[in-house]
């Protein structure tokens, strides 16, 4: 199977992220090289992947489903609410900037290259890597 898989929704908690980890664990045990992708991600649950990046909870699980260890790759872009009306944002595991709605929408033509050369790099190391069994 080649290609991507997009699993979309009409708002926050309707189920997205479960489903995918679950999407992702029923292409693992088929044998598909599959691995957890979201550009831009506004949560406060996140882990420290083995590397020391910081990146969603839901991405995380959802790299165990698919075998894999979590990567910054996995969630380029991290927003984490820090207070009224501003966000710490994560890019690449890391703390980048502290942002309102307004400001965050001038950092967008500086994030939108690393979230499709992370897209682009997810994609090259799966056609890499051995189909798993």
């Amino acid at each position: 199977m080649k290609g991507a898989l997009l699993v979309c929704g009409t708002h926050s908690d309707a189920g997205k992220s479960l489903l995918t980890a679950g999407i992702c664990r029923w292409l693992a045990r088929k044998g598909v090289r599959v691995a957890p992708f979201k550009a831009q991600n506004m949560s406060l649950n996140s882990v420290v992947t083995p590397d020391g990046a910081e990146i969603g909870r839901a991405q995380a699980v959802q790299a165990g489903a698919c075998g894999l260890e979590p990567e910054a790759a996995m969630n380029p872009v991290l927003i984490k609410p820090s207070g009224e009306r501003r966000s710490e944002v994560i890019v690449m595991g890391k703390p980048f900037a502290d942002a309102d709605a307004r400001s965050y929408g001038s950092l967008k033509d500086a994030l939108r290259p690393v979230v499709a050369r992370t897209l682009a790099d997810l994609r090259a190391a799966a056609r890499r890597s051995p189909t798993r069994r």
